[in-house]
């Protein structure tokens, strides 16, 4: 029991000391602790998962939020290549 705790502490210290390298992993690691720990004593190996998937999932969702900031971006470049060819346009 005290290996275990010992074990807890030091990769809680180490989640936390990583920062946002570790995106996701925190809150995934506390999910997938309690998970482990309630369906059958097996908190560290669920800790351990929670941790990839909480990750994982983070890195999912900042890469759709750079896409949906490129596709702005880009709606914007052509609306103002619109009104620049408008402005341009001689008057008959």
């Amino acid at each position: 029991m005290r290996t275990k705790l010992t074990l807890a502490i030091v990769s809680a210290a180490l989640v936390m000391a990583a920062g946002t390298a570790n995106a996701g992993c925190g809150k995934g690691a506390l999910a997938g602790g309690v998970v482990g720990h309630v369906a059958g004593k097996h908190g560290v190996a669920g800790a351990a998962i929670g941790c990839v998937i909480g990750h994982h999932a983070e890195k999912k969702k900042e890469k759709q939020a750079a896409a949906a900031a490129a596709a702005q971006n880009n709606a914007t470049a052509q609306n103002n290549a619109a009104a620049q060819q408008q402005v341009t346009k001689p008057k008959k």
